[in-house]
């Protein structure tokens, strides 16, 4: 993966190691910094691009009826503490007038946004309002589970615990009985 300062931000990562009294001159330690810095700019590589970009051909469906992707794994980098959260997203959609993406699009929308430094609760959020902004959708509905490692490492150590957060758009906020639909089709309950 392309960092666009690499040898920046390898220094950053030597001093911010040497700062914690890691040598990262011992045995093994000695790219360390170079491939945090790689591997970061990889987890970060969502950044600054645009969603839009990522649909390409719509086509009509002939079609009215919901959409849904379930189970979509993610992982992304939690922007509080820098350690991961990882999971899955369901989302379901309403097409305007038939017009879908193709499935495989979703999964990249997810991990796009997914591979930023983020917040759980914003992530589900920007995923739902990308399908409604981007692919004219009349409702979006995205269910997130996750496991979030901060909760996990640290404080009350709280391993397997996951976490839900939803977000809908559109008609699933005004019509009830097409939200209890959309959730029934993600295999959960309109909470």
């Amino acid at each position: 993966m392309f960092v666009q300062n690499l040898e920046r931000a390898q220094r950053a990562m030597e001093d911010f190691l040497a700062a914690l009294d890691v040598d990262v001159e011992a045995l093994g330690m000695e790219k360390t910094p170079e491939r945090v810095a790689r591997m970061f700019g990889f987890l970060f590589d969502g950044l600054g691009r645009d969603t839009k970009e990522i649909w390409g051909e719509t086509y009509a469906s002939g079609s009215d009826g919901l959409v849904a992707v379930r189970r979509i794994p993610f992982y992304s980098i939690c922007e509080h503490h820098l350690v991961p959260f990882f999971g899955e997203v369901s989302l379901v959609y309403l097409p305007q007038e038939g017009r879908v993406a193709g499935f495989s699009k979703f999964t990249e929308l997810v991990r796009c946004l997914a591979h930023r430094p983020q917040l759980q609760e914003r992530l589900t959020r920007q995923i739902a309002e990308a399908i409604a902004e981007d692919l004219g959708a009349r409702g979006v509905l995205v269910s997130l589970s996750a496991q979030q490692l901060c909760m996990m490492m640290r404080g009350e150590l709280a391993h397997g615990a996951r976490t839900m957060t939803t977000y809908q758009t559109g008609l699933f906020r005004e019509e009830e009985a097409l939200l209890a639909q959309a959730y029934h089709l993600i295999g959960g309950e309109n909470a």
